[in-house]
């Protein structure tokens, strides 16, 4: 396949992976990142500034909800200390700048200076020659490895050049109503880890009184995190899906048989919307929608993602990051003043923690406000959040989503649901690249 069929072939796979987050609460994965499209599938008009002294720089994010307004406040507070550039933020719903962001670079018109990219888009975004290695520029910008998150820099780190500076890092976490937890949790929490065997000894005391015990949507998540937690990879060679194996076969084992017992959600539930009705005792879910428990005054707390050994914990997790895409006519002041902003951002990331995100950058651990935020403890774990690189990830992701359903409602069986899934993306990384 010649370079142009490649890229024609890449940009055609983008407009259709939803390579990442979070379900609105039935379950559907709503797009890339529903906590980045809350509140519209269209893109805001941007909201212009004067350039600075010498210029602005053209920022583009994926930020089309409620946390758009929180990284709006952020590019507001930054432009009010008069920097040589200002910043224009325009919010562009995920799927659409992840088509329009490689084109822009392949026409040689209207790149932006700075974008925000979801972690797993990175590697093939690299391969294909869209980002800047950020290498050459981060010592002098006062940027720097040691004030990050080690995990979320770590996966930026790629065939020795750094292609990324995490803004934050998104979980999928565990919410727990504390009114029912007292009567029907028997102290699970006391250490602060749920098991999946804990689940089963409170389950038939809220069955009896009509409490679902946990609730199971977004199954590609809930997949993702307790595979990762049994030490399981999408590819052991980067390349080829391998899947299909044994651990991933224990994670489904395990739901199937919740599922038989009673102890979920039925299908077609909405479990989201149970466990903010207080129907529901544990329902994991994105540590982003913790704005709807407030507006819900359910009594509820964050605590780590149910596993199967008390020893190892794990929440799939992902992470927004700065990248500079790739524009050789970029002047290197420009450049420079993008990651500026970016170095002010990671310093004064409240704002952005009060859009219900964990900032990658360590300095928030000592804002005292954030340390009363219910997801504070995340900015301490590493080994804990369960981070995806793998490059056809989109592709991997997307074929479980159709069949992840269908094994837990018994509609297909466990092997059935793995081959066609490993299969699905073999396919697709032959035709699509």
């Amino acid at each position: 396949m010649n370079r142009m069929k490649k890229v024609i072939a890449f940009l055609l796979a983008a407009a259709m992976v939803l390579s990442l987050t979070a379900c609105g609460g039935g379950g559907a994965p709503a797009s890339d990142n529903a906590s980045d499209n809350i509140s519209s599938s269209q893109s805001p008009e941007p909201t212009p500034v004067a350039p600075g002294k010498k210029g602005s720089i053209e920022y583009w994010t994926v930020f089309t909800g409620a946390d758009g307004s929180s990284m709006q406040a952020i590019v507001d507070a930054y432009n009010a200390t008069n920097p040589d550039y200002t910043v224009n933020h325009r919010a562009i719903e995920a799927n659409d700048l992840y088509l329009k962001m490689p084109l822009a670079i392949q026409s040689g018109q209207d790149v932006p200076d700075l974008a925000i990219n979801h972690v797993e888009r990175l590697r093939v975004f690299k391969d294909n020659g869209f980002l800047t290695d950020l290498t050459p520029y981060l010592e002098a910008s006062g940027i720097k490895a040691e004030n990050y998150n080690p995990k979320a820099w770590a996966m930026t780190d790629m065939d020795g050049g750094h292609y990324g500076v995490p803004l934050d890092v998104h979980s999928y976490i565990l919410y727990v109503n504390m009114d029912l937890y007292e009567k029907y949790g028997n102290g699970a929490l006391d250490d602060g880890i749920l098991t999946w065997d804990e689940v089963r000894a409170s389950a038939d005391a809220c069955v009896k009184d009509g409490i679902i015990p946990i609730g199971l949507a977004w199954l590609r998540v809930k997949f993702l995190a307790a595979y990762a937690q049994l030490g399981g990879k999408l590819s052991t060679d980067g390349v080829t899906p391998d899947f299909n194996n044994d651990k991933a076969r224990q994670v489904l084992q395990n739901w199937i048989d919740l599922y038989q017992a009673g102890y979920t959600h039925k299908d077609g539930d909405a479990p989201w919307e149970l466990f903010l009705g207080g129907k529901m005792l544990y329902c994991p879910e994105g540590q982003w929608m913790y704005n709807n428990v407030k507006e819900s005054g359910l009594n509820a707390k964050m605590f780590d993602y149910p596993v199967f050994d008390p020893n190892v914990k794990g929440n799939w997790t992902s992470s927004h990051q700065f990248v500079i895409p790739k524009d050789d006519k970029r002047p290197a002041e420009e450049l420079k003043a993008a990651l500026d902003f970016v170095n002010y951002v990671g310093n004064n990331s409240l704002e952005w923690a009060k859009a219900g995100q964990t900032p990658a950058h360590n300095s928030i651990k000592n804002v005292p406000e954030f340390k009363d935020m219910p997801q504070a403890f995340l900015a301490d774990e590493n080994e804990e959040l369960k981070i995806y690189d793998y490059k056809y990830y989109g592709y991997a992701v997307e074929s479980l989503d159709k069949v992840l359903g269908e094994i837990l409602f018994g509609r297909m069986t466990i092997e059935e649901g793995l081959s066609q899934a490993v299969q699905e993306t073999k396919d697709r990384i032959e035709t699509e690249g």
